[in-house]
């Protein structure tokens, strides 16, 4: 009996996903980075090339059921707010409660360098990203990556180690429960500990998939080939593409 291609993958346990919609969000309230433009421009490339529709939006209304339905992936593009003001957080109430659901429902989330600078004041957010920043090194110094798992398919087609230039973050409250994909030598910018700092990780909360790196502050970063790989590979894991 001839199979159809698309039962013969139901009938395989791989289904092919709908591809719908990939959201870049990137509104501020706290630091604003000048290279979110292109960093949006980055992210649009590479949603449309994985087949993706792509929406960007600064309008923290977008947060409800029916804006995020078709929506794929959400991605928090050095999106912040400030520490010292839990007025400026724009996830509250309702649009707290659509992420959440969101997240549940499956849907991944990408969240790209001050992602992690963001909403300090909810619990929730700090857990389904994996970390807060605490501080970074002055200026963007050239430092040493390496992979910290070579197998997972966001790191495929990376270079083991290299030396680039961004503005490194360190971390309060890191979760050493996610699976970390990338970390700097910190003696190799100048600092004093001699303990890898986590730079990228991934990681599962309440269904959905969550991808966090801290690449991303330099507007060169998003024509870097290593960090487009990156973020490529990242979407195409949260999208559960592989």
């Amino acid at each position: 009996m001839r199979v159809f291609a698309p039962l013969a993958m139901l009938l395989l346990g791989a289904a092919p996903l709908p591809r719908g919609e990939v959201l870049i969000f990137s509104h501020t309230t706290g630091y604003r980075h000048d290279s979110i433009p292109a960093g949006i421009t980055a992210m649009r490339r590479i949603g449309q090339r994985q087949g993706f529709s792509v929406r960007a939006s600064e309008d923290p209304a977008i947060f409800t059921p029916r804006s995020l339905r078709g929506v794929r992936t959400i991605v928090f593009l050095s999106s912040t707010t400030d520490p010292k003001a839990p007025s400026s957080e724009w996830l509250t109430g309702d649009r707290r409660a659509a992420l959440q659901t969101f997240v549940r429902s499956g849907g991944g989330i990408m969240a790209v360098h001050a992602a992690a600078d963001s909403h300090y004041h909810w619990p929730w957010y700090g857990r389904l990203i994996g970390g807060r920043f605490a501080r970074h090194p002055e200026g963007t110094p050239t430092g040493t990556l390496a992979l910290a798992d070579r197998s997972h398919p966001v790191t495929a087609g990376m270079a083991a180690t290299i030396r680039r230039s961004d503005e490194w973050y360190d971390f309060a409250d890191y979760d050493p429960t996610s699976r970390l994909l990338v970390t700097l030598d910190p003696t190799s910018i100048g600092e004093a500990d001699v303990n890898p700092n986590p730079i990228s990780w991934v990681r599962q909360v309440d269904g959905g998939r969550v991808f966090y790196t801290a690449m991303g502050h330099t507007t060169e970063s998003y024509a870097d080939p290593y960090v487009l790989r990156h973020l490529s590979n990242g979407l195409a894991w949260v999208t559960r593409r592989r």
